[in-house]
């Protein structure tokens, strides 16, 4: 069933019948009336998608309905069917704001194709409304900035999984922002009330013994009843602290009747691929798999380029907020640079070339000579090529 409805209005019972069976078999909603005055009262109570009608009849003519119908319901579109000998008034239709016309006597599958491209043409009218306000209103997701497509989808994973609070292992170079989205995830979680602790999984084991390495990240995991615990770099776990959790995390997935109901929800990153990191034995199966139950991949900066204008306003408000001298702006010749600048460093880079302005007490706007010299010379040399 197509989810559209349909007027036919005609004054020829015989017609009204041929083209309701039609309609209906091929899955439409259609409602079938035999004056314009009906018309008019079955369309103040029905919001029909499409109306056809005649443009020949005794109490109110097609022109009529056809404007009443777009004072009253804009988004309707009207079709005039015509009798030989009457294109003047066919013409005067489309003038009115009717969106096709159909001559008598038509063939009921060219009714049909009519009607298949008017509610496509809506769909795709629609679906763009909905991506131009989506876009709008997701130019920034709590304290993550970006409009870029990555982004949007990122959003979204994080929207969808808010009720259940699954383990998410975010992977991405260094300097992408996964600590942020992590932070994001609890903030928006329903277990934002509860704890959170991070964890760098490299500096919690120093002076550590190996044979204490599972006492300790059991310690850790006390601190967090109900919490959340967000392991920084998780492939640097030493393995017996991997088996610890693993297996714990493993628990809480257990029936009820076997285990206690899950109490930690891991938040686990990684600058590696955590694929080659099991590969390599650096990050164990069972770990990956228990962590990994949501997966986010946070692009390099040089993947989402669209966001850089973006990125950078973001961070020019943060440090005019705590600095005496202003920055309003990047010169158009400096921001050309950054554009194609290829980011090694991510966004935190970028974030600190905007500091580096302020702290070189550049006022207004940021001049290519602001910016530091690996970024000019990179510049100079796109200039060049």
């Amino acid at each position: 069933m197509h989810d559209a409805d349909i007027l036919f209005v005609d004054d020829d019972r015989g017609i009204l019948d041929i083209v309701r069976e039609y309609l209906s078999e091929a899955g439409y909603r259609v409602d079938a009336v035999d004056n314009g005055l009906t018309a008019l009262e079955r369309i103040k109570h029905k919001p029909y998608q499409i109306v056809f009608t005649d443009i020949k009849m005794p109490d109110i003519d097609g022109l009529e309905l056809l404007s009443a119908i777009k004072a009253s319901r804009p988004e309707t579109e009207v079709i005039i069917v015509t009798g030989h000998g009457s294109m003047e008034s066919a013409i005067q239709a489309m003038k009115t704001g009717s969106y096709d016309y159909l001559q008598k006597p038509f063939k009921l599958n060219v009714l049909k194709i009519l009607i298949d491209r008017i509610l496509d043409e809506k769909k795709l009218t629609h679906e763009k409304i909905v991506l131009k306000g989506r876009v709008k209103e997701r130019a920034r997701y709590e304290a993550l900035v970006g409009i870029s497509p990555r982004m949007q989808a990122i959003y979204d994973t994080i929207e969808r999984m808010r009720p259940s609070a699954p383990n998410v292992l975010i992977e991405g170079e260094s300097g992408t922002g996964k600590e942020l989205v992590a932070q994001v995830i609890y903030r928006t979680s329903e277990r934002s009330r509860k704890p959170i602790m991070t964890v760098a999984c490299q500096s919690i084991f120093k002076n550590v013994a190996p044979d204490r390495h599972g006492e300790r990240i059991r310690e850790v995991l006390e601190l967090v009843p109900d919490g959340t615990l967000f392991l920084d770099e998780v492939c640097d776990l030493p393995t017996p602290a991997q088996a610890l959790l693993s297996e714990r995390l493993l628990a809480q997935t257990r029936p009820p009747a076997e285990a206690p109901r899950r109490t930690v929800r891991v938040i686990a990153a990684t600058n590696r691929s955590a694929q080659e990191a099991v590969g390599k034995g650096v990050l164990s199966k069972e770990l990956a798999a228990a962590v990994n139950e949501v997966f986010i991949r946070m692009p390099p900066l040089n993947e989402r380029k669209e966001d850089i204008c973006l990125l950078i306003s973001h961070f020019l408000n943060q440090f005019n907020a705590r600095n005496p001298k202003k920055v309003y702006a990047v010169a158009p010749e400096a921001m050309d640079y950054l554009i194609g600048y290829s980011w090694p460093g991510n966004v935190i880079q970028l974030e600190n070339v905007i500091e580096r302005a302020f702290a070189l007490g550049v006022e207004g706007v940021i001049q290519i000579e602001d910016l530091p010299a690996e970024i000019r010379a990179a510049g100079e040399i796109s200039r060049l090529n």
